[in-house]
């Protein structure tokens, strides 16, 4: 047990895991609130998740797929981070490992101050997992399955938080239907659900938004965000860049199991390296442009000038003088700043 906390004990598997519950912080979401510990435990590194040379290889009958390659990842207590990465890139594997469903070959990982290999069911216990997969007993009603769930993890009864937590995912009037009722946005909440019965200090999302619809994606991100301002430490792996945009403090991208690149997301968007500006202008240039533009990349399309540049390397300021030295005069202005998915193209092409 960790000095200086009172703690909870939960079973997991029949082997007894410590998780903090001295305090309690409220998360409030639109329909309900909930109490979620305070981890006051937090690691001394003020990491929730370290990885150092991680690495897995599967071997099929003489053929060796190297999935992760010396992967080293840090997820800051408290923060969103998002792993992203194409189809194959080795999320999924990497996610895996520390669930204990796939088995490193090398490498180490702490999950909440925990190494994987010295304290495998602590380290479980330390972190909920919403898998890709929709892993649910038909024959189960959702308030079943948590209590269920709740159960595995030794949660005593007086505990559990079932009801607020099906209230908090938008199940309560579905908490007594057979689970093969549920539609698949759902049964996707349920997931969710399930992954909160142990109220882990980390939750690991696994494509969490993957075929719902918009209003139910909204609605996953407040309940996201709702449990990272309680407190808890969220993983976050999609395809959806535009939601990694919104949500995520910190990002990994992943491509042919390595890290290409982990920093902040402000740091990853000002890495992207252009700017582009739109001019419209008093009257439309003569075709072709004067070779002082076209040297600067521009282009005349749907009715105004666009020229993209480098921020590190020239201003808009001299943009613009080189405009005006070419005989245009300038109406209007607007500026579009590069995306995620400018970042994620560039880095991964």
């Amino acid at each position: 047990m960790l000095a200086g906390i009172s703690s909870s004990l939960y079973i997991l598997t029949g082997v007894a895991a410590i998780l903090p519950t001295q305090k309690a912080a409220t998360m409030q979401s639109e329909s309900t609130t909930i109490q979620i510990p305070d981890f006051t435990d937090n690691p001394v590194s003020g990491l929730a998740i370290t990885a150092r040379g991680l690495c897995k290889t599967y071997d099929n009958e003489g053929v060796t797929h190297r999935a992760l390659k010396s992967v080293d990842i840090d997820v800051p207590v408290g923060c969103i981070y998002g792993l992203l990465g194409p189809n194959g890139a080795g999320k999924s594997t990497f996610i895996n490992i520390m669930a204990g469903t796939v088995v490193k070959t090398s490498g180490s990982v702490s999950i909440w101050g925990t190494d994987i290999d010295a304290n495998p069911r602590q380290s479980r216990a330390n972190i909920g997992i919403v898998p890709q997969e929709l892993n649910i007993d038909a024959f189960f009603t959702p308030r079943e399955t948590l209590d269920m769930m709740a159960g595995l993890f030794g949660v005593p009864r007086a505990e559990r938080r079932t009801d607020d937590i099906l209230k908090l995912v938008g199940l309560s009037k579905q908490a007594d239907l057979y689970s093969r009722r549920l539609s698949g946005g759902m049964r996707r909440r349920l997931l969710v659900a399930k992954a909160m019965v142990h109220q882990p200090p980390i939750l690991v999302l696994d494509e969490p938004t993957a075929g719902v619809d918009v209003a139910l994606r909204q609605r996953l991100w407040d309940n996201i965000k709702a449990l990272n301002n309680a407190g808890v430490t969220v993983v976050l792996t999609t395809h959806y860049l535009e939601e990694a945009e919104a949500l995520c403090d910190q990002i990994a991208i992943i491509n042919n199991g390595k890290v290409i690149t982990a920093k902040s997301k402000a740091e990853l968007l000002s890495s992207a390296g252009h700017k582009t500006l739109h001019l419209s202008l008093a009257k439309p240039p003569l075709s072709p442009l004067p070779n002082s533009l076209t040297e600067l990349g521009a282009t005349w399309q749907e009715g105004r000038l666009s020229i993209t540049f480098n921020p590190e390397k020239s201003s808009a300021i001299n943009v613009l003088n080189e405009v005006r030295l070419a005989g245009f005069e300038v109406e209007d202005i607007s500026t579009a700043e590069p995306d995620l998915e400018d970042v994620f193209l560039q880095l991964t092409k």
